[in-house]
């Protein structure tokens, strides 16, 4: 038996309050149906992938070059696929996102350069500080003693 219009015009009502007071469940429950065709996207780029092997192994067993080449590329482009689809990245619209976007989104910044001023007196024999602050007062201290 069909909605009435009170009825799909109250659970709109319902649907809007949620989203507004609980915007991360809301997503939650609506991300059921996107893991599901996601999960199906991955089963087919898995086959496509097996698919893939089997043409490769047709072109190498047959010495045709093209026929493995394009072996290669299925299994490529349906590895591409299946690993969007397990992380999630193809349903994610880029505007919904800013960051998503921009090539470095996902990586983090390093500060692998040398630090300007640093307080060197406190750091005789202490075991914390990064790596690269702890070899630098190392070979601070075999200058000093004239160890080299």
């Amino acid at each position: 038996m069909p909605l009435s219009e009170e009825e799909l015009r109250l659970l709109e009502q319902m649907e809007r309050a949620l989203v507004e007071e609980d915007p991360k469940l809301a997503s939650t429950l609506r991300g059921t149906a996107f893991r599901r065709s996601a999960r199906r996207r991955a089963i087919i780029a898995g086959a496509c992938f097996a698919i893939g092997v089997a043409i490769l192994m047709t072109g190498a067993v047959a010495r045709i070059t093209v026929l493995g080449i394009a072996g290669f590329v299925v299994m490529l482009g349906s590895a591409t696929v299946a690993l969007a689809a397990l992380r999630g990245h193809h349903g994610t619209p880029a505007s919904a996102d800013p960051r998503a976007a921009h090539p470095s989104r996902g990586f983090t910044v390093i500060d692998g350069g040398r630090k300007t001023k640093r307080n060197r007196g406190s750091g005789h024999g202490t075991a914390h500080g990064s790596f690269m602050e702890r070899m630098e007062e190392r070979w601070r201290r075999r200058r000093e003693s004239g160890g080299f």
